[in-house]
């Protein structure tokens, strides 16, 4: 596993590890407000990081758009179709270094407003009216108050989306008399119903758990009309299994209460929406099987955005009697995810899920029941908590997710980043790519992607029979121009004698968490797949073949395939250690290649690899620390900005003191022209000092992949044939 390769990085000295961890990529961090009402316009504010020259705000959908404010750096005019549909969508903004990670934008139908000053106390309380939504940050060691008129019997529903929208506000959520005593509380992150006794004025209060608070603790708190659906939320990754393909968009059958002890009678194949309520709900489904049957069981509710936690139980009725024929539970994450239960040693996206996905087999004619229950629903009582249910028979599919690789720090630490598909030129990013297999498919998935900018390529190198994963390079020519293409990856393969083909959605980590032991990373479904390629640096190291082609050789021989190097930047040490991935190639042992090697001789033993005959593609992997400039462009830029400054300065101090004793009035204007030629002077010296420290040369870890190596083994009866 590539994850594991990285662990070597603990044979680097501590002061080393100190350094930064991997190259700088664009990241947008925060857009306020968060969201808007479809049909209007708002004015927005950006912060990001390492996002220079910022060119445009783009969303994940043609029906919002953005222009800059002008003369307002970091403002944007979002305008927002009237048939936008309600949801979540991705805002990224296009900067020197390519395209940023994304922050969720959100889109309602209800009118929006956004808190402009303090309120954290019930004299303060920022008024709300009932079908309204408010975009705010949350305040540090306080509590935000919020006012509404309740009417006696009309039903309101409070909602605090936070974490379905990129925040790391973790909510609480209370609602109370008019004198602020607590009449309903949710900590749990989760809508709040309640139907007021009597007119009279209520209290919201939002806080944090621990009462954390800035910029990056947005929320959207919203006051609707009850009963009310929960706000729209990004999707976690274990939702990449879901929905089947063709599934149709609402269930063909519902629950039926009670059906707790007198099951609901129901016929198979099925589809049947219900939910987790009231507090320990089990909804029992009764049906009738024939021996030998195998029917395949899925539930969803996890996987549709809700802290729930699935459990079926399948039993044989017969004399009154039941047994027990099969109990099924959580859906296994495609690739190992951390060894202890909290620290994350393994990548830090889970695409399993508490769902469901099992089977059973029918042991004879007869009568059957599906018991379906939450896990975590003993003492919660939220009809929110919906699930779906599905039982058929087999439809072998599968479905994919795709990521960048991180890299394993000291100590089993994760370093979890944020990783657009910004390239530098002569640049490749490694991505794993993993599957969940679907109702006993286990067979050979081609990866594959599409729609790439000019210089850019991808080589998906395969997911093998029976495997959870493969890998994915993609890779930009060292003269690729600067571009921006909306991607498409895809896996391929073959299904009851029929070629399928699906689409992967793209994971990446929300915030940077520097030490996962620390911070459980928070991953998430991206809405597309940006790729860009910048032309304002260069990758610090290129590793592919000296002749771009495919390199042929019989089974069982040694193929020879040369490799260029071309260095563009220091690195650390005498050589850089190399190993290879690719189903078949992992087994490539290591190897070093000298530091500053212009060329390296790679030899294949394919009877040691035991690589069978056909198409193959690998590519190698490493790791070094480089010494890496940030923006060093900009240093003669803001040079010539604070010499301009001076010379300013210089004017203005002249004329001021040339005037000074002879005309009052101008002698003040003189004065004040002086005053801001000073400030000007003060702010181009601070870029200067800024933009020089960046660029000054840092220690730098990167994970280094070379260019996809494309490998044809000939059969050897089909090679001594042909001679």
């Amino acid at each position: 596993m590539l994850h594991r390769f990285f662990c070597f990085i603990a044979l680097f000295p501590a002061s080393a590890l100190a350094q930064q961890v991997t190259l700088p990529l664009p990241r947008l961090l925060t857009v306020m407000p968060m969201g808007g009402q479809a049909g209007k316009d708002v004015e927005v504010t950006i912060t990001g990081e390492n996002t220079e020259d910022v060119s445009g705000l783009m969303f994940s959908t043609p029906k919002i758009t953005a222009k800059p404010v002008a003369g307002a750096a970091g403002k944007f005019t979002v305008s927002i179709a009237a048939d936008a549909v309600a949801g979540v969508y991705d805002a990224r903004v296009m900067s020197r270094l390519g395209v940023s990670s994304a922050r969720a934008f959100s889109v309602g139908r209800l009118p929006e407003v956004v808190r402009a000053k303090a309120n954290n106390s019930v004299e303060t309380a920022m008024p709300l009216v009932v079908g309204s939504i408010c975009n705010a940050t949350m305040t540090r060691r306080a509590v935000d108050f919020y006012s509404f008129q309740g009417v006696k019997g009309q039903a309101v529903a409070v909602d605090c989306a936070a974490a379905g929208i990129d925040s790391r506000l973790t909510p609480v959520l209370i609602l109370a008399d008019g004198k602020g005593a607590d009449l309903k509380v949710n900590r749990t992150g989760g809508m709040i119903d309640f139907t007021p006794p009597a007119d009279g004025s209520y209290i919201i209060k939002v806080s944090d758990l621990t009462y954390q608070g800035g910029e990056r603790l947005f929320y959207r708190l919203a006051l609707q009309k009850g009963p009310a659906e929960p706000q729209p939320q990004t999707q976690m990754v274990s939702a990449m299994s879901w929905p089947p393909v063709g599934l149709a968009a609402s269930a063909t059958g519902k629950e039926a209460e009670p059906n707790n002890t007198d099951a609901q009678k129901i016929s198979l194949p099925c589809d049947i929406s219900g939910a987790f309520f009231p507090a320990a709900d089990v909804d029992g489904y009764e049906f009738t099987a024939k021996k030998g049957e195998t029917w395949w069981v899925e539930v969803a509710s996890e996987r549709l955005g809700l802290n729930t936690d699935p459990f079926v139980l399948v039993q044989q009725v017969k004399d009154g009697k039941f047994t027990d024929v099969a109990e099924l539970y959580d859906i296994a994450p495609p690739m190992k995810v951390t060894s202890n239960g909290y620290s994350y040693d393994g990548p830090p996206y889970d695409a399993g899920s508490p769902d469901v996905l099992g089977k059973f087999a029918a042991r004879e004619d007869g009568v059957y029941r599906l018991q379906v229950r939450d896990l975590f629903g003993g003492t919660r009582s939220d009809p929110h908590n919906v699930y779906r249910l599905l039982v058929r028979q087999a439809a072998p599919d599968f479905t994919l997710a795709a990521w960048a690789v991180h890299m394993t720090l000291r100590n089993g630490d994760r370093a979890a980043l944020s990783k657009p598909m910004s390239l530098r030129q002569g640049d490749a990013r490694a991505f794993e790519v993993v599957v969940q297999r679907r109702d006993g498919f286990d067979g050979e998935i081609e990866i594959g992607m599409e729609n790439l900018p000019p210089g850019v390529s991808a080589a998906g190198l395969k997911i093998g029979k029976n495997r959870t994963y493969g890998h994915l390079v993609v890779s930009a020519d060292e003269k690729a121009p600067r571009g921006f293409s909306l991607a498409k990856i895809t896996g391929k393969a073959v299904i009851d004698g029929r070629e399928v083909t699906r689409s992967a959605r793209l994971a990446s980590v929300e915030w940077a968490v520097k030490d996962a032991k620390g911070e459980i990373p928070a991953p998430r479904l991206m809405a597309d797949i940006p790729v860009s390629v910048t032309d304002s640096e260069q990758a610090p190291l290129t590793i592919a073949t000296v002749e771009n082609k495919v390199f042929e050789a019989a089974a069982g021989t040694t193929l020879k395939i040369p490799l260029k190097l071309t260095w563009r930047n220091e690195f650390n040490g005498t050589s850089i250690k190399v190993k290879a991935y690719g189903e078949g190639f992992s087994a490539i042992k290591e190897f070093d290649i000298p530091m500053k090697a212009a060329t390296y001789d790679l030899a294949l033993d394919l009877a040691a690899l035991k690589i069978k005959p056909g198409d193959h593609t690998f590519a190698l992997q490493s790791l070094g620390i480089c010494k890496y400039r940030y923006n060093p462009a900009a240093v003669p830029l803001a040079e010539a900005e604070q010499k301009k400054a001076e010379a300013a300065l210089a004017v203005a101090a002249a004329e001021a003191k040339k005037v000074a004793a002879t005309d009052a009035e101008a002698a003040k204007k003189a004065a004040e022209k002086q005053k801001a030629a000073a400030a000007a002077m003060t702010a181009a010296s601070s870029r200067m000092k800024s933009v020089t420290t960046t660029a000054n040369p840092t220690d730098t870890v990167e994970i280094l992949i070379s260019q996809p190596i494309r490998v044809r083994v000939k059969a050897v009866a089909a090679t001594t044939a042909s001679k």
